[in-house]
Parts: C-alpha cells; sequence; structure tokens
C-alpha cells in the first residue's frame, strides 16, 4: 500500500476533507492510465497530483448529485440526480466520452452526423473499438466507493458505474493533455470560462499566476511531472472555482513527494 505523503495539520476551511480521501485513486492507478496512453515516465508528485484532482472533480459530482437528492428528500443517489447536477454546474460536464456509452445520457448527447452528413444509428456507435477510458472504467470502482463512504453518501450500482465511467475519462484525457504539455513544451495557449448571471456585469475569475506565467516548461522530454499535470488541468477543467480548488489541492496533495 502505498504510503500517503506528509502534510501539515494547518489547512484552510473545508480542506481536510479533501486530504482524508484524497488516497481514494490510488497512484498506482494513475500510473496505469498514463501507460495506457504514453510510454513517458510518470514522477510520483505527477501520480500524486493527477490523484487528487481525480478526487477532486469526482467528489463535485457527488455533491452535486447529492444535493440534487435532498431536494426530493431522498439519502440514496441514483442516475437522474447525476445528470440533473451536471445540467445545473458547467464546471463538472468533463469526462463526457462517457456519456454515449452509458443509458445514463441516452438521448442527451445529440444526434451523432458521419464524415457526410449522415445520421449514425445507435447500432453504429457500438460497432466502433471502444476507447480503453470506458474499457478501463472498472478500475475506479474501489475508489469511487470509498469516496463515498468517506462521505457519508448511499449510490446505487448505475450511479456507481457512471462514476467510474466519468472519472476514467476524466483522468485519460487528463494524462493526454499532461503528455501533450511534455511532447510541446508547455501550453500554448491558456483560456477560462466566467459564469455569469444574464443582466449581472461578468467578474473574472481568480487566474493562477503561477501557472499562467508558464509558456514553456522545465525538465526531461520523457518525463511528466507535477506542473505538467496541473497544465492539463487548466485544458481540462473551465476557469471556475472547481478548477482553482483542484489545481490548489493537487498541489498541497503533492507537495511533499519526491520528484520521481
Amino acid at each position: 500500500m502505498t504510503a500517503q505523503p506528509a502534510r501539515s495539520e494547518r489547512h484552510a476551511p473545508g480542506t481536510a476533507s479533501a486530504f482524508r480521501d484524497v488516497s481514494s485513486f490510488k497512484p498506482a492507478l494513475v500510473k496505469a492510465v498514463f501507460r495506457d496512453v504514453t510510454p513517458m515516465h510518470v514522477s510520483r508528485s505527477a501520480a500524486w497530483a493527477a490523484a487528487s484532482v481525480t478526487r477532486t472533480v469526482v467528489s463535485e459530482l457527488v455533491d452535486g448529485a447529492r444535493r440534487v437528492a435532498a431536494e426530493d428528500a431522498r439519502k440514496r443517489l441514483v442516475p437522474a440526480d447525476l445528470v440533473a447536477a451536471i445540467g445545473r454546474n458547467v464546471e463538472v460536464e468533463v469526462g463526457t466520452a462517457w456519456y454515449e456509452h452509458s443509458p445514463t445520457f441516452r438521448g442527451l448527447t445529440g444526434v451523432v452526423y458521419d464524415a457526410e452528413g449522415v445520421v449514425v444509428p445507435d447500432r453504429g456507435r457500438g460497432a466502433a473499438r471502444r476507447p480503453s477510458a470506458v474499457v478501463g472504467a472498472h478500475r475506479f470502482e474501489a475508489g469511487v466507493r470509498r469516496l463515498l463512504r468517506g462521505r457519508r453518501v448511499a449510490a446505487v450500482p448505475a450511479l456507481v458505474r457512471d462514476l467510474n465511467g466519468i472519472a476514467s475519462v476524466f483522468l485519460t484525457d487528463l494524462a493526454r493533455d499532461a503528455a501533450m504539455v511534455v511532447r510541446e513544451g508547455g501550453v500554448r495557449r491558456f483560456g477560462s470560462v466566467a459564469l455569469v448571471t444574464a443582466g449581472e456585469p461578468a467578474t473574472p475569475p481568480p487566474l493562477d499566476d503561477s501557472v499562467l506565467s508558464r509558456s514553456s516548461r522545465r525538465g526531461d522530454g520523457r518525463t511528466v511531472g507535477r506542473d505538467d499535470v496541473l497544465a492539463a488541468v487548466t485544458i481540462q477543467l473551465f476557469g471556475g472555482d472547481l478548477r482553482q480548488r483542484a489545481l490548489a489541492e493537487a498541489r498541497e496533495a503533492s507537495r511533499n513527494v519526491t520528484a520521481r
């Protein structure tokens, strides 16, 4: 069992729970996902950072679904709660490759057209080779269940399966983007999305200067480091509260982990 990195007892309010279940997704699982998409070496700090980000994203999905269920006075989460939570918060619309695969999202992803503009029937989609992230979704079940237990949330098996799939696709996409950052020597372009209410002035989201100031990376071209994962987070997540929290918690989780 991988030991959790040492950490300071002084944390911001609300941060302690993040560290209790940061190990929901083990660094060994993270490295296995990275091996599916790149032959590059993944540093220990990068693995801890990616595990932390995945936990933050899944936790946000669970919390959103729990709020929906609470409105109906239900304690057990169902797939409809997850769909409603995603509909209410664009920041958690991640791992979308899972949506076409899952019955939960069937009919919500729109019509698919081929290169000639012809509608692709549902049976045509199933004939294509499934992404490795979908095939490997079962690997995330133990971590998802640990996270649910840690947050004292009950969920039906179908919802657990959806959380497995979304977590798998999200982490796979994160790994691909981190590898791209290494190959290209940095992130070419940064973007952010400000969520505002109609008729109200837009307030720019707080941007992390240490990330946005990096137009190029340091280090060799064969190793994915922590900063490469953090840069990939800015690609995968919108420029809102979730992204800022994911970056902050990933830095803290990997702070005392040795580089390699």
